[in-house]
């Protein structure tokens, strides 16, 4: 931070419209003494207060600008001056009380996250519905398992799903502050997800050609949903998470293979067999960034609801899979015909091996095959003086 802070009379106005500049900056309120908003170079605008508590001088985070207001901002000032703000207290060492949930994940644990984009926006969605509502004017350690309990019953009671997914977030929220030294115990510790449904559903190699049959038909009695089904044989073809491919930019082609900027797991290389590079040589380049932009506006990527798939998998008798389960069979096809799984984690873009075995099924008539093969081999080493196993007699 340079130079003098300037003085003016926040509003809510005023906080919006200041920007980012080289370094960081604040601007100060005229009317409560200590208040300013700090701006960063990110763009990141947050309430902060410098005084005296408890004859000490103190110098806070109060919250995110985009979290509260200027009036929420100065209530918050008063309190400390008036002692009855969270921060008045001390810890038995004396230091400055921790944090509240919000500015600990505004201000330390959120910058600090090397989430892709799109991950981004789902963990902002998550905090900005479920998590700063629920705990963002606490005390990090007010936050109890008791609380968190409470809370996680009631979003599954709506959501299970969501319910899930925001248990793993505020876990990692409270590990990080578990490792900042602001709480003792992880009070998200020993709460349980709930029950998942197994994920056993893929193709078999007769639906696959009955996907693709259907898929056919389908685009000569409307060549305008020739992209989508496009978008879908790529998903079958490469194993790509759907947001990979509706947000595949011409930059990220690179002949036989796509460098993925922002995947979930990061940039990452997918191979393209030559069906695969095929459809996308088809892909007509009307001067959009993207290889599947939206009909409606070029500048857009398709919408994530892929209307046509409902009518492609209700035609082609497959009602009950999902655009995900495309990728659950190109793992279970590679598994079934002896690809190991590195290699298949690798393809899918996977950093953990262990997260390709809740992808990688194999069907009943492969393991019928198996079965049978394996008998075989046992019941002639056991018929015959010389075993076909290892050779002796």
């Amino acid at each position: 931070m340079t130079g003098k802070a300037r003085k003016v009379r926040l509003t809510d106005a005023v906080v919006r419209k200041l920007r980012p500049g080289g370094t960081e900056y604040i601007v100060r309120d005229i009317r409560v003494a200590g208040l300013g908003v700090r701006v960063r170079p990110s763009g990141h605008r947050s309430f902060v207060w410098h005084g005296t508590v408890n004859g000490r001088m103190v110098r806070t985070t109060i919250g995110a600008a985009a979290l509260m207001t200027v009036k929420e901002a100065r209530i918050a000032c008063r309190a400390l001056l008036d002692g009855s703000h969270p921060l008045c207290s001390e810890d038995p060492a004396g230091r400055t009380a921790v944090p509240l949930f919000r500015d600990f994940v505004t201000e330390d644990w959120l910058p600090a996250q090397r989430f892709s984009a799109g991950w981004r926006k789902r963990v902002g969605r998550m905090l900005d519905r479920h998590l700063l509502p629920a705990y963002g004017a606490l005390r990090l350690d007010r936050i109890g398992r008791p609380t968190v309990e409470r809370w996680f019953d009631a979003v599954s009671r709506k959501t299970p799903g969501a319910a899930n997914m925001t248990l793993a977030l505020l876990r990692k929220i409270m590990t990080a502050a578990k490792a900042a030294g602001h709480v003792r115990t992880d009070p998200v510790a020993g709460v349980r997800p709930n029950p998942r449904r197994k994920m056993t559903r893929f193709l078999s190699a007769e639906e696959i050609a009955r996907l693709h049959r259907t898929l056919d038909q389908l685009v000569e009695k409307r060549p305008s949903c020739r992209p989508q089904a496009d978008i879908i044989r790529l998903l079958l073809l490469t194993g790509c998470r759907k947001s990979e491919i509706l947000t595949l930019r011409w930059s990220e082609v690179d002949g036989d293979v796509l460098r993925l900027a922002e995947a979930k797991t990061g940039p990452r290389t997918v191979w393209l067999s030559g069906a695969a590079q095929a459809i996308i040589a088809r892909q007509p380049r009307k001067g959009s960034a993207w290889v599947f932009p939206s009909p409606r506006d070029p500048a857009m990527p398709q919408p994530r609801n892929l209307g046509f798939w409902r009518r492609a998998r209700r035609e082609a008798g497959i009602e009950d899979v999902r655009l995900h389960d495309l990728r659950h069979t190109v793992a279970s096809q590679a598994v079934a015909r002896g690809v190991p799984l590195p290699t298949v984690a690798r393809m899918l873009g996977h950093t953990q091996p262990t997260m390709t075995l809740r992808y990688a099924h194999v069907g009943d008539r492969e393991v019928e095959d198996a079965a049978e093969r394996i008998g075989k081999i046992i019941h002639a080493a056991t018929t015959s003086h010389t075993s076909p196993i290892d050779g002796k007699r």
